[in-house]
């Protein structure tokens, strides 16, 4: 919190993403459940007792309405370990559909199919009225806070308007219509932040001060999208929910994996307090150094580890990434820096290497 606020710290945040020691379930009844395996059990401790833990939330709601729910009718079945599940939505004349599908050793849900193949699907979409929210059902972030005690934070984690709508696309079919159909496009956003803003005024006012994560920017990130397309489909829909955010207390975090240094001002634009996780090169396109002197007075910086080396490099040459990534992340002047990795391991069995590198940024901090 204190990093957050840009106050003088002892070391550097130290912090693990998605393992947080809460979470990550040991038991192996459910056999989608990759942390059963033994493998996990020591990172799992060692995200608990010595990593600054943030526990990801998201807030449910109680009471209002959902026309798309209701609307809704979903499949489910298994086939050869995997498990399927099927929407069917009704969109005045036309039955839209959707396949997704998950496999046992791999902690990831693959879109098989996706809700929206043509125009007309987005049009027909567009008839369902917005969902009106209700109350926020806070008590799963206070549960949380407490279980953790001084040991780390919740932050309240949330899907923008751009998240919303792109998800329903193949990225062809969505990178085509969000290039030549802008209108079409911007009315799909308009429909969402429909929804998205009264949860995020709602919540932000049941929940003051904590930290959010606002993800969904990447989808209109070089190469997917032309830069200039960023401020119409992202800067203009996300700005809203950082006031909101703000206007509480809270702290708004930007999520936006890729190339990101033709877009550092408009990020700036949208006035977030913080932005991860800063791909370094190759998987990004600018050094953390850079964004540290450009955006590092207004935001706190979270990442510069990619989660390709944390899982693949030895553990002397991670070390080197991790330092460089202390050095530019704290060098000269700004408000804060949290190392950590962009994503983390999805596979049943975690690697003997991988665990070690997770040991060697809790080493470099001095955690």
């Amino acid at each position: 919190m204190a990093t957050l606020a840009g106050k003088p710290v002892d070391r550097p945040a130290v912090n693990f993403y998605e393992i947080n020691g809460l979470d990550e379930d040991p038991d192996p009844s459910d056999p989608f459940n990759i942390y059963a395996h033994p493998s996990w059990q020591p990172l799992i401790q060692l995200a608990r007792q010595r990593s600054d833990r943030i526990v990801m939330r998201k807030v449910p709601f109680r009471g209002g309405s959902n026309p798309l729910q209701e609307r809704t009718r979903q499949q489910v079945w298994y086939e050869n370990g995997s498990r399927y599940v099927r929407s069917e939505i009704q969109a005045g004349r036309r039955t839209l559909t959707s396949l997704t599908r998950r496999e046992p050793d791999v902690n990831t849900v693959w879109q098989v199919e996706h809700l929206f193949k043509d125009s007309d699907d987005v049009r027909a979409f567009l008839e369902i009225p917005p969902a009106e929210p209700g109350e926020p059902d806070i008590s799963s972030v206070l549960a949380a806070e407490d279980a953790l005690g001084d040991s780390g934070i919740v932050m309240i984690d949330s899907a923008d308007p751009i998240c919303r709508a792109a998800e329903l696309f193949h990225m062809a079919d969505f990178t085509v219509l969000a290039t030549t159909e802008p209108d079409l496009f911007r009315a799909l956003l308009d429909r969402f932040a429909a929804e998205v803003y009264p949860r995020t005024a709602a919540v932000a006012r049941a929940l003051p001060g904590r930290l959010w994560r606002i993800y969904g920017p990447e989808y209109a990130s070089p190469p997917y999208l032309h830069p200039r397309r960023f401020h119409d489909y992202v800067t203009l829909y996300d700005r809203p929910m950082v006031e909101m955010i703000q206007s509480h207390g809270g702290y708004a975090r930007l999520h936006c994996h890729g190339r990101i240094r033709l877009l550092l001002d408009e990020l700036a634009t949208t006035g977030c307090d913080g932005l991860d996780p800063l791909e370094p090169p190759p998987q990004g396109d600018v050094h953390l150094s850079e964004v540290r002197s450009r955006l590092g007075k207004q935001m706190v910086l979270f990442g510069n580890l990619e989660a390709s080396n944390l899982e693949n490099l030895p553990a002397a040459a991670f070390r080197e990434t991790v330092l460089r990534a202390l050095d530019e992340g704290t060098r000269g002047q700004g408000r804060g820096f949290v190392l950590m990795p962009s994503s983390c391991p999805y596979g049943r069995v975690l690697s003997s290497q991988t665990l070690r590198n997770y040991e060697v940024m809790l080493e470099a901090v001095g955690a």
